[in-house]
Order: C-alpha cells, then structure tokens, then sequence
C-alpha cells in the first residue's frame, strides 16, 4: 500500500509544471515520461527500463492498442515500485471503470472521451483529464472546470479520441493553466526535446512516436530508449541554461 501512495503522488503532485524548480534549473526536477498504449510483456519491460515513470494500458475497445483489464492487470504486475500504471479510458461505462479499477487498483485514470468532471470523480481514484487542442479551444476555461484533476494532458484534435501520432501547434498552449500540463500529441525522439525546452510540461506521453513501424500497440525497445534520452537531454539543456 505504502509503495501504491508514493507512486500516486509522484504523479497527483499538484505543482506547477512550470514552477520555480524547472525554471531555476534544478538538477532535482526532470519531466515524468509516460509510454501510453502498451500490449506486450516484453514491451512493458523495455519500456521501465528505458525510463518511463508511468505505463498506459487502453481500456477502449475501439482503439487498435485496446486490452480488456485483465489483460491490463496481468502486464501492470510487471512494474516494479514507483513506476505508474495508468488506465485510460474513452467514454467508459461505470461498469467498465470499476472492472478497471479493481483489476489495477493502484492505477490512475486517464479519461479521453466526452466525460464530465463529474464522471471523472466518481470512481473515487486520481485522474488526469484529456484535452483536444485546437484553434479556438479554450484551454484554460476547460481547466477550470477540472479541478479535481491531478494533471491536464494536451493532445491533437484528432478523429476518434488521441493516438492519431499527429501533433498540434503549442503556441496554443497558454502560460498560466492551473494544473500540471502533460505534453502528448505525435512525440518522438527528434521532437521531444522541442516541445520540453518550449512548453516546460510536467510530463510528456508518447505512443505512436514508439512503435514498430506499421504496427499499432507494438513497441519497440530502440525508439523507447532514444525517446526517454531525448527527454533527458531536454532536461539537462533547461538545467545548463539555468
């Protein structure tokens, strides 16, 4: 239990993603890495031990990397202490979301869908909240109404609900959200020490930008290794930067 409330707050901490630590450069901050949309044995032990601080399992039948949840049970038993498994979900029914949660009970949830704050709270568990940026989205009224959210992860306005590998344009992402931002939305290894250096997240989400070309829910180990040393980089050039 003590192991499963550490791991909760490495990532419920509701701290600016922005706040005086990353901006002055201190070596003790660094930006979480979750690897979303994982099906395989072998991928989830590639993925911790390249870095990832937080796993996705998707309990979305439609979506190409779904896994039901105990399939998602059996590969969260794999992760070793403080790494997080996440269970995301898409316009889920509460039936579904409990079979979740009582399969990975030290799971946080992640809801991608059409899901009101209210339904977000009801399972009980931490949450984080997805939002579909686009042109004329208001990040920050949308925020608002999330207050009970540990953390707000940014993706593209694709069709269907995230995984799309596409990604959006982070001038439009305002300086002073209220919670923790999670940068998703078509990361890789080339890009992602962009987009940290530019919007200074809390954390970044990859899926596609790691998987073996062609095949949705297949990982693989080089790209996990070279996306978690890209953000380090990223995070040793803010650092040197001061």
């Amino acid at each position: 239990m003590w192991a499963c409330r550490s791991r909760c707050r490495r990532w419920t901490r509701r701290s600016d993603p922005r706040s005086h630590d990353r901006q002055s450069g201190s070596m003790n901050a660094r930006t979480r890495i979750k690897i979303c949309g994982l099906t395989r044995e072998a991928d989830v032990d590639a993925a911790v031990a390249a870095g990832a601080d937080a796993i996705g399992f998707v309990l979305y039948a439609k979506s190409p990397r779904a896994v039901s949840a105990q399939r998602a049970a059996e590969l969260a038993r794999r992760l070793p202490p403080f790494v997080m498994p996440v269970l995301l979900f898409v316009n889920a029914t509460p039936a579904l979301i409990q079979q979740g949660v009582a399969a990975v009970p030290q799971a946080l949830l992640q809801f991608h869908g059409d899901e009101s704050p209210q339904d977000c709270q009801a399972p009980g568990r931490p949450w984080i909240r997805a939002a579909r940026m686009d042109d004329g989205f208001d990040l920050l009224h949308f925020a608002s109404r999330q207050s009970g959210a540990s953390a707000i992860l940014l993706d593209a306005h694709v069709d269907g609900y995230g995984g799309g590998g596409k990604a959006f344009d982070w001038s439009l992402i305002p300086v002073d959200v209220p919670l923790p931002v999670v940068l998703s939305g078509g990361l890789h290894a080339a890009n992602v020490i962009d987009g940290i250096t530019r919007v200074r997240p809390w954390a970044v989400d990859v899926s596609s930008g790691v998987e073996e070309a062609g095949h949705k829910g297949l990982k693989d180990a080089g790209r996990m290794r070279e996306f978690c040393a890209a953000v380090r980089e990223a995070d040793a050039r803010i650092a040197a930067a001061g």
